[in-house]
């Protein structure tokens, strides 16, 4: 009975439907997961269940290993998978190829969300633990077992993910699920519907990013309004320049809110709890659209714009934001990923020139986000890429702000050097003019 014990329950899985009912395609995947993992098939076995109220139904199956085994379930009309992956490790250790087989089949159905329990058996205080993993599991809010792969998708043919050590939290809010992980790699980690958001270790390459080009171009930031950017982050960075005054987040879901307090210290280090921090909760389309303040910055700290924040990329929304800037004020946001969601680049760029005077692009790796991502500012009378590196330097002395880990005076302006095809996403009209000059 000495062994790992890894099972599965994926939801929302975004895999083709044909995975779901082929048994072909299915058994295919089982069988060549199996074999790559390096695990003995000796013998396998599958049901189709009949169609159900006109759709197809699911598959059951079971591929016995000489290491023990793999149990698949399908549920089409819930596009909901079950796995199963036992081996025993009494004369030689197979942990490491049932893991493989387990995550090599977790990518393969590409699940939004997922529970799954890590059991080593073998000995009792290994089982007690296990079993109040998997009770933890279970209930709401409670921790899954170790190892387990968080992945996420750059588009229909690329991911990338990361394994945490424990689920700490798990929140199905009227908006979307929120979870929290702790992970090896960037400690607790933060994502909304299975897509990452931020975590402790690398959330400054995006949030100082995201704020100091535009408050250091600002000769005297007084007020800030904050679209979406519950985990604080934004907030934190912006705090460092004295001058800011006010600081009003417009955050769509309190959950997420929760979370932070709760979780996200480290990201948001007290400013949620900042007296100059005005926290509105609702649509911050909404509030935008009602407010009749003005603000020197406005951050659009959103997720990305095939989530519901996708009427807060729009052209009318920029509109909107334009009005509620004070003269020199700016707006900043993330344009997407240029490597994996070009056009969604192209689109949020030409929406923002359809609005504003300058619209400058920056670009940079971000970690979590597994590629190249672009940033931008917009203004009308604003250019941060006429601010030097020395008078980036004398602002970042005269306000005093320092212990950043990735923003400084050379990297300013290095985050407007844009790649060529960067540009030709980003300014269309004048970059295939400049290239044929």
């Amino acid at each position: 009975m000495q062994g790992l014990h890894l099972t599965g329950d994926l939801f929302d899985c975004s895999c083709t439907s044909a995975l779901l009912t082929d048994l072909q395609k299915l058994s295919t995947l089982c069988r060549d997961a199996t074999i790559a993992a390096g695990l003995t098939i000796v013998d396998e076995k599958y049901h189709v269940f009949p169609d159900w109220n006109g759709q197809p139904g699911g598959i059951t199956g079971a591929v016995l290993l000489a290491e023990s085994h793999l149990a698949v379930h399908t549920w089409p009309e819930r596009r909901g998978v079950t796995l199963d992956v036992y081996v025993c490790n009494f004369t030689d250790d197979n942990s490491g190829k049932a893991q493989q087989l387990f995550d090599a089949l977790l990518v393969a159905f590409r699940p939004k969300s997922q529970v799954v329990n890590r059991i080593n058996r073998g000995d009792l205080a290994a089982s007690v633990d296990s079993a109040a993993t998997g009770a933890a599991a279970r209930a709401p809010g409670g921790s899954a077992g170790s190892n387990e792969l968080i992945f996420d998708w750059l588009n229909a043919n690329a991911g990338y993910g990361f394994t945490a050590t424990q689920r700490l939290q798990t929140i199905d809010s009227p908006y979307q699920r929120v979870e929290v992980y702790d992970t090896p790699q960037f400690g607790k980690l933060f994502r909304l519907d299975g897509r990452l958001m931020t975590s402790e270790k690398e959330e400054f390459f995006y949030h100082e990013c995201m704020t100091h080009p535009a408050l250091l171009t600002h000769p005297n930031p007084t007020s800030v309004l904050v679209i979406g950017g519950g985990d604080g982050g934004s907030s934190e960075e912006i705090f460092k320049h004295p001058s800011v005054k006010r600081v009003v987040m417009a955050e769509l879901d309190a959950a997420v809110i929760d979370v932070a307090r709760n979780y996200l210290g480290e990201i948001h280090r007290g400013a949620l709890d900042d007296p100059r921090l005005e926290i509105k909760i609702g649509d911050g389309y909404e509030y935008v659209k009602g407010t009749t303040e003005k603000f020197d910055l406005i951050v659009l700290d959103l997720t990305d714009p095939d989530t519901p924040a996708f009427h807060l990329y729009s052209e009318d929304f920029f509109c909107l934001c334009r009005e509620r800037l004070n003269p020199g004020g700016m707006l900043t946001l993330h344009l997407g990923t240029p490597v994996y969601a070009p056009e969604t680049v192209r689109k949020n760029a030409a929406n923002l020139r359809k609005v504003f005077k300058q619209v400058h692009p920056m670009a940079l790796f971000i970690p979590l986000y597994g590629s190249l991502w672009c940033l931008g500012v917009a203004s009308d009378t604003a250019n941060p890429r006429q601010m030097t590196a020395d008078a980036i330097a004398v602002r970042l002395r005269e306000r005093r702000i320092g212990a950043l880990k990735y923003y400084n005076p050379e990297v300013h302006g290095a985050l407007f050097a844009l790649p060529n095809f960067v540009k030709a996403l980003t300014d269309p009209v004048t970059e295939p003019a400049r290239l044929a000059a």
